[in-house]
């Protein structure tokens, strides 16, 4: 009995099994005639099989197009738009084979430009003369190859950049010739060549301090003023990020403002050089305002304050005129002001005269030196309204501290009173007159002061 219930389930098993697979049979067979039917194909998936790289071959291609062109540019340039080379992924290759190699005239080594084994040309830029004529074709056949394939964009970056960071690898020679394809590029405005690009990769101690470096950018100055502005210069060096850094160029033994004024001097880029000593005293002047500005806030004891300036124009040698322009901006930043009430501000700014006087005087040793502070008051209070009244009180406050002496208030109001034709309008010159008018009781006092001596 519990036989044939076994064997009854059993059969029923199978059934079911049967009937599932010809179900899912059907389905298959159902599926497939009604893709067939539609045009709709199955997709397989398929491997990931790359194409191996062959650089060499692609690079002897492009050599054999400068070959069979005889290195004429015009003609190079129409077959490689037409050649069926795969730029987009031997962009780098291409450059180094043709181009920038026209460097090297050939393809060179991974992660080196040695030249590699395989065929070479002789028409790249190390063969030909160091000479912008020579050299300046084949930046615009790079031009030329940019507008039609962009993409290439990057890879003149790479190799350019590869270039630089390995030009011990070249003679002074062919050096010279790179940087004179460089300051061309700029000139020229070659995309692919932003000025990090080429200033970043040659700050390799190794190279600067061989003064490779400073070689290769002085002959790139040299190239690139030729056509170019010191302006245009210093805007790709700002670019650069290399415009508050010259001195990097520099071997460290030589990085010195003496050393960067000596060696641009005699390349002949004095441009350059003022440029250059004029960023050197602003900074110096700028130190110099910081410090001060520190202490008469701290209200540090006035003869540490005369040392301080001492030291800084020992220093940075900064001149006595400068000197004294500087101190009164100080002073006068240094003033509480109080908004809109005006006879606060005239005690405060009279209290500060008074208080740093002895600052003022250490520094105003000569005649001249009291008349550019005159001059000096007299234009920041034409330039801020707040001390525009407060001219003849500035005055007679320098004149009781010992500041200002009576012939250089005299000087002043008979002949002095534009400091070298700066305020030219007639506007201008009126507002001068009414300072001249606000002092007259003063110098009338002195006038006759001097007459009773």
């Amino acid at each position: 009995m519990h036989f044939v219930g076994f064997l009854v389930t059993l059969c029923v098993f199978v059934l079911t099994l049967q009937y599932l697979f010809f179900t899912v049979l059907s389905l298959v067979i159902f599926t497939w005639s009604v893709c067939k039917c539609s045009g709709t194909r199955i997709k397989t998936r398929k491997r990931n099989i790359a194409a191996p790289l062959d650089p060499a071959a692609f690079a002897d291609a492009v050599v054999q197009i400068y070959l069979d062109n005889a290195g004429d540019l015009e003609l190079i340039a129409k077959s490689i738009e037409s050649a069926e080379l795969n730029f987009s992924r031997y962009g780098d290759t291409f450059f180094e084979a043709s181009t920038l190699v026209a460097f090297t005239g050939g393809r060179t080594q991974p992660g080196t430009t040695k030249p590699d084994e395989g065929e070479r040309h002789p028409y790249s830029i190390i063969d030909c003369e160091p000479k912008r004529e020579a050299i300046l074709p084949s930046v615009i056949y790079i031009q030329k190859i940019l507008r039609r394939r962009p993409f290439l964009i990057k890879n003149l970056e790479n190799v350019t950049r590869r270039f630089l960071q390995s030009l011990e690898l070249f003679e002074e020679n062919e050096r010279k010739k790179l940087a004179i394809f460089t300051a061309l590029a700029f000139s020229q405005k070659l995309s692919g060549l932003p000025p990090e690009t080429v200033f970043q990769p040659l700050l390799k101690d190794n190279l600067v301090g061989k003064g490779i470096v400073l070689s290769f950018i002085t002959d790139f100055f040299k190239e690139y003023l030729i056509d170019n502005s010191l302006d245009d210069l210093i805007a790709i060096l700002k670019r650069g990020k290399m415009e508050e850094n010259l001195l990097d160029f520099f071997p460290s033994a030589k990085r010195s403002a003496e050393a960067f004024s000596e060696h641009f001097t005699k390349a002949g880029i004095v441009p350059l050089v003022e440029y250059f000593e004029k960023k050197i005293f602003e900074v110096k002047l700028k130190e110099m305002k910081t410090a001060l500005t520190t202490q008469i806030a701290e209200e540090t004891d006035i003869s540490e304050v005369i040392e301080t300036v001492k030291q800084h124009v020992k220093d940075a040698k900064l001149p006595d005129v400068e000197v004294v322009r500087i101190l009164w901006d100080v002073m006068m930043d240094a003033v509480q002001w109080s908004g809109k009430n005006q006879q606060q501000n005239a005690n405060a700014a009279l209290r500060q005269v008074k208080t740093w006087a002895e600052l003022l005087n250490s520094f105003c040793t000569s005649g001249k030196l009291e008349l550019e502070l005159l001059y000096k008051v007299q234009v920041q209070c034409y330039e801020d309204t707040k001390l525009m009244k407060l001219f003849p009180e500035f005055v007679r406050s320098l004149y009781d501290q010992d500041v200002l002496a009576e012939d250089t208030v005299l000087h002043w109001f008979r002949k002095g009173t534009n400091p070298k034709g700066r305020y030219t309008s007639l506007f201008l010159l009126m507002l001068l007159q009414s300072f001249v008018k606000a002092l007259e009781p003063f110098v009338k006092w002195l006038e006759e002061a001097e007459e009773e001596e």
